[in-house]
Order: structure tokens, then sequence, then C-alpha cells
């Protein structure tokens, strides 16, 4: 086999898998505008589902709830998680070091119902009810256990790649450790940062086991909603939400994209000056 036909056949293959994942979404959105009540079919443009979505108090307490309990989770999973990377790459080998790198990453690996149904035991125990039982607490709580682990794998890596000779010079020049971190360290890993904080809110946004177990009739997260809604017939007011949460994520994504592009253009121009100053 020849290598343009190997080349064909790749990029035709990639296609499909593009098709595959993006054609459905292209659907949802083509019907969100349509007049009738069918998910699934095209009966005349219209802004009618819209409006529906604009009027259904229950969508936008879970839309809010859920965006609130991910940003929160993101941020505390982020804190977490680069605290753990630094420990791993920062410190050398201590007894129990191994069993610690393993405890951070087993979240990722553990089923979402042996969590979920862990931390149910922990938030109803009478002996612990001043946690608050079920709500909006607990599943905070969960999401930033599942979280952490993933932002600490992302952080881990950047910080393994790291030229430590910045932070050598500032530690032996009398900055303390404390400064250091965050006057050069932070600004270096800035970039696996915004990812691991993107990652972990997609997550939290998506997640529905840990949230389903968890989740009280005042704290109703969307996936909750969605599925609870199925059994009962989905209306095209579900396809205007997915098609304004498809848009915000896409600029979001594009905007962190660019926003790391330039950052790190700016970096390599600045090493290419400092070169050629030497």
């Amino acid at each position: 086999m020849s290598r343009g036909t190997r080349s064909l056949g790749a990029r035709s293959w990639l296609v499909l898998v593009f098709a595959f994942l993006y054609i459905p979404i292209l659907c949802l959105v083509v019907f969100s505008f349509t007049s009738g009540e069918i998910t699934t079919q095209f009966d005349g443009f219209s802004l009618r589902w819209y409006q529906a979505l604009l009027d259904d108090g229950e969508i936008q307490s879970a839309v809010w709830l859920s965006l609130r309990i991910g940003a929160l989770a993101a941020t505390s999973a982020v804190v977490v998680g680069t605290a753990a990377a630094f420990v791993l790459t920062r410190f050398r080998p201590y007894f129990g070091s191994s069993f610690f790198a393993g405890m951070s990453t087993a979240p990722m690996v553990m089923p979402e119902v042996v969590t979920g149904l862990s931390l149910v035991l922990l938030f109803t125990h009478p002996a612990l009810s001043f946690l608050g039982g079920r709500g909006a607490l607990a599943i905070w709580a969960a999401h930033t256990t599942l979280c952490a682990a993933y932002a600490a794998v992302l952080v881990q890596s950047r910080l393994r790649e790291v030229d430590r000779s910045l932070e050598e010079a500032a530690l032996d020049l009398g900055c303390p450790p404390f400064k250091v971190f965050f006057i050069i360290t932070v600004p270096v890993i800035a970039p696996a940062l915004v990812s691991a904080w993107l990652l972990t809110f997609t997550l939290s946004m998506d997640d529905f086991v840990l949230a389903a177990m968890l989740s009280d009739p005042g704290s109703t997260t969307l996936p909750v909603l969605i599925f609870a809604r199925l059994h009962h017939g989905l209306k095209p007011e579900i396809n205007a939400l997915a098609t304004i949460i498809v848009v915000v994520v896409s600029i979001a994504v594009l905007t962190a994209n660019h926003i790391m592009l330039s950052s790190q253009n700016a970096r390599l121009r600045a090493k290419q000056l400092a070169a050629a100053a030497d």
C-alpha cells in the first residue's frame, strides 16, 4: 500500500470519527430552533423553546447550582491538587510517599458508586450531623475529591518539566520558599493550572452519579434534573439549553487556548531575545 493511500485512509477515518462525534451535536443545535414538540423533528424555525427555557425556573435553579458547585469544586480541586503535585515532585522520597502518590490519584480509578456510597455514609452519620447531611455541601465535597486527582496529575506533569534553576537562584538570593512558589513557580505552571481548572469544572458540571447519590430535593444539579425529566419525555427546551452550553464552552475553550498560546509565544520570544543578547 502506497503512502498516499495510507494517508487518504487515515484522513477518511479521522473525518468519520469527527462526524460521529459532532453531527449529533449539530443536529441538537438545529432541533433547538424547531417550533414543534418533538426533540428530533424540525417543524419550522422558532425561538419558542429558548423563551420556554427562560420561563423554566426549575432548570435555571439547577443550572446556577451546577455552575456554583462546579466553580467551587474546580477551584478547591486545583488548590488541593497543586499542593499534592508540589509535594510529590519537590520533596524527596519519604516513608509513605508511594502510598500518598497512590492515594492522590485513587479517585480517578475508584468507581464513583463506591466514592458516592462512602460519602453518603459520612454525611448521613448521626455523629456527623453538623455536616448538614446530603445537599450542595456534600456534592461539592464529592466533586472536589474526584477532581483533585485529575488536577494533581496535570500539575504534576508540568512541575516535572519546570527548570528548577530559577527557583534555586531565588532561594540562594534569600527569597522565602513561599514567595518563590507564588512569584516564580505559579506563573510558569499557569497554563497547567488553567487547564486543570477547566477540566475539573467540566467534570463537576457533567457528573451524575455522585450528584444523584448526594443530592436532596433542594439541591438538584442539572444532570440529575435532566435524567429525572427523561422518564417523562424531554422537550426541545433541553436542546436549547444544550445549545447555549455548547456555545459558551466553545467560546471559553477558544479563549483559553488563545491566552495559553499567546503566553507560550511570549515566553519563547523572551528566551530567543535572551539567547541573542548572550
